[in-house]
């Protein structure tokens, strides 16, 4: 079983490395690659900060900028 499954939800950071500023954002997982340690989804919230990110954003994110997990069973109570 992956780590992270279709439905969660993980909290990572995004940083620009121009501006040098980061922001965690929630990402709706698709799917996990365990081997790779990447998480594939779409980004679930509009950034704050100015990132070239926008709501929907379909992305990979390692499972090293991940810093908070929900499991889909939590949405379900």
């Amino acid at each position: 079983m992956p780590k992270y499954e279709a439905g969660d939800y993980v909290k990572a950071t995004f940083r620009d490395e121009r501006s040098g500023q980061s922001e965690w954002m929630w990402v709706k997982v698709h799917r996990a690659d365990d081997e790779l340690r990447l998480v594939f989804g779409e980004l679930d919230n509009q950034p704050v900060a100015n990132l070239d990110l926008h709501l929907g954003l379909e992305l990979a994110v390692s499972y090293d900028s991940i810093r908070e997990h929900m499991k889909s069973s939590a949405f379900d109570q």
